[in-house]
């Protein structure tokens, strides 16, 4: 009697710690950097309704620093696929307002993965336009990098505010596709200079965003920031 209670005891604990591993949350998919052994099935991220996610076009995550540059982050989905991808740089032919107009946005340390390949680049650091060779052809195309040199920060110099001028560095890439701009932190207003409606901030500060499906032609965005001290 006394075997049979102490077997039903731990054939209960067993089944609880079963059921709490169970109930662990899982791991996020390896990020960007990760590697994994060539040959093996690549591993789905997790994805967000809207352009450049589940439908074609782009989503375009911007994360400024107090120095006024940002980590970027580019998720773009095409109608069609394409083994040459068009890079191009805020500019002062985008008509930038101002001190705006002066700046020279600079990227690097970028990164691209298409249809879950990385891309071998030879020069990381883009100053000026040009295309991008893929090694597949592919309708799934992420990016990241550092752009800096888009920004004029305010005096005096302890001063957090600051403009930048953002758009994806994929906009030449489909002139319609429909472009979601988030500003992580810190957005004060915005304003899109090739709209007709020039204000494209939508919201309240301190929860303000930026308005979505701007055409990828369109989609420069002139942001006003309070940045991370």
């Amino acid at each position: 009697m006394i075997l049979a209670a102490v077997a039903l005891v731990l054939g209960y604990s067993a089944t609880v710690s079963c059921s709490s591993i169970d109930a662990l949350p899982v791991a996020p998919s390896p990020g960007l950097n990760s590697s994994r052994p060539s040959g093996s099935a690549a591993t789905p991220r997790p994805t967000t309704p809207g352009p450049g996610e589940t439908v074609p076009g782009i989503q375009l995550i911007a994360v400024p620093h107090r120095d006024g540059s940002f980590d970027m982050t580019e998720n773009v989905m095409l109608p069609a696929a394409t083994d040459i991808l068009p890079l191009q740089l805020p500019s002062s032919g985008d008509h930038l307002p101002g001190m705006m107009a002066r700046t020279t946005p600079r990227v690097t340390n970028l990164k691209v993965v298409a249809d879950d390949q990385s891309v071998p680049i030879e020069n990381t650091t883009v100053t000026a336009p040009g295309d991008l060779p893929l090694t597949v052809s592919a309708t799934r195309i992420r990016l990241t990098y550092t752009l800096s040199g888009s920004a004029v920060i305010a005096s005096p110099s302890t001063s957090t505010r600051a403009s930048a001028a953002i758009k994806p560095l994929t906009s030449a890439a489909g002139g319609a596709l429909p472009t979601d701009v988030t500003v992580t932190t810190g957005l004060l207003n915005a304003i899109c200079p090739l709209l007709t409606e020039t204000r494209c901030a939508v919201g309240d500060p301190p929860i303000l965003g930026i308005q979505s499906g701007i055409p990828a032609s369109k989609a420069l965005v002139v942001l006003q920031l309070d940045l991370p001290r």
